[in-house]
């Protein structure tokens, strides 16, 4: 979820679960890159890569499988490789045109969102061709592993209006309670597919949650939970 809010002290907020198998290890967010100093994200072991990272320059990025696009294939490159690659540019919109401008195809369908203080970016691999770039605008942009704000994701058609209505992050009063209970909530309405926090069935759940705020001034917040937000605290992470 990216709330854009041009104009104000904290123009750019996201919150963000990952959902992943439970038996895929992996390393809470950190300068895990010696080759690019001052990039903080999470590392899986599995492939090296990341699901979410930020720069120094209050760049961040985030990577999500599209439908039908689950897990590994042996003749594409691992997907966490994406949000390292956006790492080496000082703005979103750099990093947008460095996406897209890769062969889409060398990677299995993605969906990735790039941000900073200026502005907010989806991006949509189909695995062949280039990604398309898509300029997401002031309000609130849902994505899953649909298009932003696609009332055809159940996710996204139940829990759309909840962060519409939802106060607002204050950052400067470390106040996240609204979002914070939307996070963790793991409750069923049509099915599990709507769930936002998801339960472990069959060795699949959501495995940790953030919180980003960037700020007019520079300033940078990532709140992480290791672990369901319904039970894991969400805790302020180093960045340097």
């Amino acid at each position: 979820m990216v709330l854009r809010r041009p104009g104000v002290a904290w123009p750019l907020l996201l919150a963000a679960n990952r959902d992943e198998r439970e038996d895929r290890a992996w390393d809470a967010p950190a300068a895990h890159w010696p080759a690019q100093p001052g990039v903080v994200g999470g590392r899986d072991r599995t492939a090296g890569g990341t699901w979410m990272a930020m720069n120094q320059a209050g760049v961040v990025c985030a990577v999500l499988n599209r439908v039908g696009t689950l897990g590994p294939a042996a003749d594409k490159r691992s997907r966490g490789e994406l949000p390292l690659l956006a790492m080496r540019e000082g703005s979103a919109e750099a990093a947008a045109a460095a996406i897209a401008a890769l062969p889409a195809g060398e990677w299995r369908g993605f969906n990735m969102v790039l941000a900073d203080a200026a502005g907010a970016y989806f991006l949509r691999g189909l695995g062949h061709g280039r990604a398309e770039v898509v300029v997401l605008p002031p309000g609130v942009s849902m994505v899953t592993a649909h298009d932003p704000n696609d009332l055809g994701s159940p996710r996204t058609a139940r829990h759309l209006p909840r962060f519409q209505a939802a106060p607002v992050p204050e950052p400067d009063r470390d106040d996240w309670a609204g979002w914070e209970a939307l996070l963790g909530d793991d409750s069923v309405a049509e099915g599990r597919a709507d769930t936002l926090c998801v339960p472990p069935v069959g060795g699949f759940a959501t495995v940790s949650s953030s919180l980003v705020g960037l700020a007019a001034n520079g300033r940078r917040i990532w709140r992480f939970a290791h672990g369901a937000p319904n039970r894991a605290p969400f805790r302020p992470l180093h960045l340097g």
